[in-house]
């Protein structure tokens, strides 16, 4: 078994979920236990420039340039602790299936919880690989402790073999980054890199230069409860509005039904009763025009029900989160022709898609680091039935020690 595993195993056993409702930075303290492990390994394998960052929860660290390697480009590599709140990651059971044959994988037997090849096909594009799930109690954790295993043992892989040819390369590891905050206090001065990839992707061969637009939105129904026995005229009912709200978005504008460039509006909370509900949501659109109508949309239907119900019944915000990160990349097309040679080389056919997400490398590319998006080998993430792929893993590790390798032999001739 390589480090890569080691690694892996060893991590998603940490409970590093984040909280949307948390005001503190990290939204989690527990999120501390996986950066001051990653601190101690990191000194012990003999990285230099070792920063833990105990208010915010980062790490970095440095892998230093090879000789005669010390005036090239100082290339970046950043993965996030946290993992999504969606589904829980506490004792998480991780279980290798090895040689998996295309069938179903029968996760708990006790809970009847089954992973039915039907409702994931793409999984049988593994058939005779080695997979990596869980009891389907909890999350797996690969999005994206996937990619700090691989960032990790390849920084040891490079350290404990100073002849290999490359710059100075930069680690980086946030905290929060599935509720959108990731980049909150990221020290980009301090981490002193001229680029980077977060590692931070799906299946073997992945490659993303760009992100959504980003938004989230909230209403605010105010009603009035009065006994339903004498409520005629007189109740309005919250609750029903809100439904009513979400009715006026277009119904095939959503994430149910998108794919590829198509964007949404995805209700992502509910909550409330007669006197006043509350809606989240959140909205998406790769095109900066189409984000910024779906904006105006979403304001227009909540004035659409005050004209109805009364000025004051609902309140809409909306808060940017996000840009395509491609406006920022527009001047560094090197990283992704790296990435896609590199992948080649190591017998990955490159698949350049759009994130229909969000990665760390969206905001620190408009913080001015050029940050596209790396695959790690995993697949349903966010989910009981999230999986990776041991093989996947360990090449994504060898990627990452080639494109060392790349910068250090181009040095600044990009």
């Amino acid at each position: 078994m390589s480090n890569t595993i080691e690694r892996f195993l060893r991590y998603v056993k940490v409970d590093t979920r984040s909280d949307e409702t948390s005001t503190t930075t990290p939204s989690t303290q527990k999120q501390h236990e996986l950066a001051g492990m990653l601190a101690t390994e990191l000194e012990a394998m003999g990285a230099e420039e070792i920063t833990y960052d105990k208010e915010h929860c980062y790490v970095y660290a440095s892998v230093p340039a090879a000789k005669g390697c010390e005036n090239g480009a100082v290339l970046g590599f950043i993965a996030h602790m946290d993992t999504s709140p969606a589904v829980s990651g506490s004792d998480v059971k991780p279980r290798i299936i090895e040689h998996y044959d295309g069938q179903d994988i029968v996760l708990n037997r006790e809970k009847n919880i089954i992973f039915r090849a039907e409702e994931f096909p793409e999984v049988r594009k593994l058939q005779g690989k080695d997979l990596i799930v869980t009891d389907g109690t909890t999350l797996l954790g690969a999005d994206d402790k996937a990619g700090v295993a691989e960032i990790m043992a390849a920084a040891e892989y490079l350290l404990a073999h100073p002849e290999i040819p490359h710059g100075k390369i930069r680690l980086g590891f946030t905290p929060d980054e599935e509720i959108g905050s990731g980049t909150d206090h990221f020290d980009v001065k301090l981490f002193g890199a001229d680029f980077a990839y977060t590692v931070d992707g799906g299946e073997l061969g992945e490659l993303e230069d760009e992100t959504f637009n980003a938004a989230s939105g909230r209403i605010t129904v105010h009603g009035r409860s009065v006994h339903p026995g004498s409520a005629k005229g007189k109740m309005i009912n919250s609750i029903l509005i809100a439904q009513e709200f979400h009715s006026l978005l277009p119904v095939f504008e959503n994430p149910m039904y998108t794919c590829g460039y198509e964007g949404f509006f995805h209700l992502d909370g509910i909550r409330g009763n007669v006197e006043e509900t509350v809606a989240d949501y959140i909205i998406r659109d790769h095109d900066r025009s189409r984000f910024e109508e779906k904006k105006a949309l979403f304001l227009a239907c909540a004035d659409f029900l005050n004209r109805k119900y009364g000025e004051g019944t609902v309140t809409a915000e909306t808060e940017d989160s996000y840009y395509n990160m491609k406006e920022a990349l527009k001047s560094y097309g090197h990283l992704v022709e790296n990435a896609k040679e590199a992948l080649r080389e190591l017998g990955a056919e490159p698949v350049v898609t759009p994130i229909r997400g969000g990665t760390d490398g969206a905001r620190l590319s408009f913080m001015g680091l050029p940050c596209p998006n790396l695959c790690t080998g995993g697949g349903n993430y966010h989910s009981r039935f999230e999986y990776t792929c041991v093989q996947s893993m360990e090449t994504v590790t060898e990627l990452l020690v080639r494109l060392a390798v790349k910068y250090g032999e181009k040095g600044t001739a990009l």
